[in-house]
């Protein structure tokens, strides 16, 4: 059986990598934090123009119609490059959720749907449970949980207030708003499973960033320290500095197994699929915070400076570590399923 992913999607991967390294620089990131949105439609408008907003909306709403397994490398490549437009939340998170709504809901879910794929609309959704909602004040639809109800809340009918984040590239809200039943799309076991199933793509897709997040980590640290020298020589080459960038690395690879398997739980609707994203998570987030401690340590005290580009990805590696679930709530679904015999342990039974 093949396990890899198929020639079309690392040609995907390949592209968005190219334009991402291309126009999504940090310079570029810098000047987006001197705005007060902190956001560039201009940069929305050229993802649109690539899809990627669109690519987990049904074709019958003008998407591309693919999976959470098809956009696990997006993601990836989101997280590498330090993307702060909300592209994640809304291709990954928002869309499916408002396409699992039911049939007496669908005009406005169609509607909304096609919006975001012709580039009209942006969503927010905020984490059931959590008092901010990141990218609030962009969105055009925010999706908002009250109890196990799901509502959908245009921008117009909330009030914002702004809250600072250690990632300044993140942009966090508190959001005043009533429940109606004008905005209820869900409630009672369909809210939980709506709600259930929105809190696993989305750790998922912070997985997937806090992976690539790490890789660029260490590339930034590689590229440093071969640039600095001491006794004539790079610091990059002396074996105290490799075994850092190496144990990260190990960490790195080690994480891609989980990340993927559970991507493709999701898009299958295994019924451990809940676990696999837990596991993911887990081991991007360790993957990405030994990386930015052993980047700060390549770095030497410039590691701690502004000047230098490793803290736009280092707080970006802190703030998705909490989010959607931390080390805590994932570890103890995993104890769950294996004190409570969902999965096997031992050699052959492997999660």
């Amino acid at each position: 059986m093949n396990f890899s992913f198929s020639e079309d999607q690392l040609q995907f991967q390949a592209s968005v990598r190219n334009y991402f390294t291309n126009e999504v620089t940090p310079e570029r990131i810098r000047e987006l934090w001197q705005r007060d949105s902190g956001r560039c439609d201009q940069l929305w408008g050229e993802l649109v123009e690539l899809g990627l907003p669109a690519f987990c909306v049904p074709e019958a709403q003008g998407g591309m119609g693919l999976s959470p397994l098809d956009f696990v490398l997006i993601a990836q490549e989101a997280g590498y490059a330090g993307l702060p437009e909300p592209l994640v939340d809304t291709a990954l998170v928002g869309v499916p959720l408002l396409a699992a709504l039911d049939a007496a809901h669908t005009e406005r879910r169609d509607g909304w749907l096609a919006r975001v794929a012709a580039g009209e609309a942006r969503l927010a959704v905020g984490e059931p449970g959590a008092a901010l909602v990141a990218d609030a004040h962009v969105a055009d639809l925010l999706l908002l949980a009250h109890d196990d109800e799901v509502y959908a809340v245009p921008r117009a009918d909330v009030q914002l207030v702004r809250n600072e984040s250690v990632d300044p590239s993140r942009q966090l809200f508190h959001v005043d708003w009533t429940p109606s039943a004008q905005t209820r799309v869900a409630s009672g076991e369909q809210g939980r499973a709506l709600w259930a199933a929105a809190r696993d793509r989305a750790a998922l897709g912070s997985a997937a960033q806090l992976l690539g997040l790490a890789k660029r980590m260490v590339d930034l640290a590689v590229d440093y320290s071969f640039e600095r020298k001491q006794f004539g020589k790079p610091v990059g080459s002396f074996q105290a500095v490799k075994h850092l960038m190496a144990n990260v690395a190990v960490q790195i690879e080690f994480a891609k197994g989980p990340l993927y398997h559970a991507a493709y739980a999701v898009a299958e609707g295994q019924a451990l699929a809940g676990v696999r994203v837990s596991h993911a998570k887990l081991a991007c987030a360790e993957a990405a915070l030994l990386a930015a401690k052993n980047a700060i340590q390549a770095h030497g005290a410039m590691g701690y400076t502004w000047e230098v580009d490793l803290h736009l990805f280092m707080k970006r590696a802190w703030a998705l570590d909490k989010v959607w679930g931390d080390a805590a709530a994932h570890k103890a679904r995993i104890r769950a399923a294996l004190f409570g015999g969902a999965i096997q342990p031992g050699a052959g039974h492997t999660f």
